[in-house]
This record gives C-alpha cells, structure tokens and sequence, in this order.
C-alpha cells in the first residue's frame, strides 16, 4: 500500500514534461508545485476540504452515538426480538448504495435538504450506525452482567449505567469504528455526487471528478489531486493510530 502512495507523491510533484518524458515511474528531477496549486485554485480545494472534514466528523460522532444507544437497547437492554433485530441491520449492511439512490434523493427534495451538506450527514450516519450496531451489540451482549448489576445496585439508573459504565469500559472499540466512519465516509463518492451538486457543497471525492476532460486527461494535476486528497485522511489514521491499535488489541484479548 506503501509503494503506490509514492508513486502518487512522485508524480504529484513532476512536471509535464517528466512525466511525458519518463513515464509515471521515473523520478522528477525537481519539485514542480504547479500542478498542486492549479488543482486548489481550479477547485477551490480548501471549501471542498473544509465540507468533507465537517461531513465526515459529523457521521463519525454522530454514527457512533447511535450505535452505542442502538446496542445497549440490544445488547445489555435484550429488547425481543432481537435476533430479528440483528437480522435488519445485516440486511441494512448488504443493501447497495445505488439502491438508495433514488429513496434518499426524493426524500431530500420533500423535506428541503436536497444539495445541503446536513442531508449527507443523515443518510451516512444511518449507513455506518448499521454496521456500528451489529458490531456493537455483539460486544455488549458478552458485556458483564455482574458489573451492570453493581451499578443499579448503587443507584444509577440506564443512562448512568451507559455513560459512566459501559462506554467507559467499551472507549477501546468506539475509537476504532470512529476511525474507520470518518476514512469510510470521507472516500464516499456516489451518493455526494447525486446529492450535492452546488460547488460549495462538494466533497473532496467529488472535486476530483472535474479533473477528468472530454479527450485528455493532466497527469500531473490528477496525482496531484489524488495527493491531496489523501493526505487528511492519512494524517487522521496517523493520529488514531494508538486508539486503533489498543481497539484491536483489546478486542483480540477479549
């Protein structure tokens, strides 16, 4: 995974020319910042970094939440019919975006929030909160009743238990699926694309579809947009690394 990230970096960074010249696997001669500046102007890439920092933050928190109160409800609160339960979730988690395409479209145009930025971060906060509560809610089923128990001994009634209790105890797992909601739904392109047409909502994923012309294509300028955009979501996985790790770490353990 290594190899290719250079490769993209090494392009980014070459002129034309070079590339002409050398092909995508030669080295550049010099740092030819050209083509990453033509791409932020082009796209005015710092609106389209600020919205799919905002989206994608937002359904992570936001996804998170849900799956905890989801999973608590299935896992410690065991609602009936909670195999069924676990059952629409699976089938939430197989169901193809393209099959949401037109539900999520004329639902937005009812209610007014077609092309805004809030429509997105409903639609994938329930996508991810699928997966979230499926996962989640196996991990609280085994959770310690004897812990659970102690604590409604001592007084705390279900939202004290949750949030003094079982998140706590839990905090390892919730910091690996706020990883992954924030990288899923910042590499999301289809559904952005279908419900954010206005150029101040755009994502990342959706800018570098203008980049793509009828009979050419610039080299440079789409590695330099493919490094661009990238690079936050290395730079988050880089400072969640330590979260990630101890997630899956104690999830092995367990």
């Amino acid at each position: 995974m290594v190899l290719p990230f250079v490769i993209v970096a090494l392009n980014a960074v070459k002129s034309p020319a070079e590339y002409s010249a050398g092909g995508p696997l030669s080295l550049p001669e010099g740092l030819y910042l050209d083509g990453l500046a033509d791409f932020w102007q082009r796209v005015d890439f710092g609106r389209k970094l600020l919205n799919s920092v905002l989206i994608s933050g937002s359904v992570a928190v936001g996804a998170v939440v849900l799956s905890v109160l989801n999973a608590y409800a299935i896992g410690i609160g065991r609602i009936k019919g909670r195999p069924y339960v676990l059952a629409f979730f699976v089938l939430a988690n197989m169901l193809p975006q393209e099959a949401l395409v037109y539900p999520v479209y004329y639902l937005s145009k009812q209610v007014g929030l077609y092309d805004t930025r809030l429509s997105v971060i409903i639609v994938f906060t329930v996508i991810q909160a699928a997966f979230g509560t499926y996962l989640l809610a196996s991990v609280l089923g085994s959770f310690p009743r004897e812990v659970v128990e102690a604590a409604r001994i001592d007084g705390a009634n279900k939202w004290q238990v949750l949030w003094r209790v079982v998140v706590p105890v839990s905090r390892p797992t919730l910091g690996v699926l706020l990883v992954f909601f924030f990288i899923w739904t910042w590499n999301e392109f289809l559904l952005p694309l279908v419900m954010l047409i206005s150029n101040d909502n755009q994502t990342v994923s959706v800018a570098l579809g203008v980049l793509q012309g009828q009979r050419l294509m610039d080299a440079t300028m789409t590695n330099a947009a493919a490094l661009l955009g990238v690079l936050p979501a290395i730079v988050f996985f880089l400072l969640f690394q330590r979260t990630l790790t101890r997630g899956i770490a104690v999830g092995a353990v367990k």
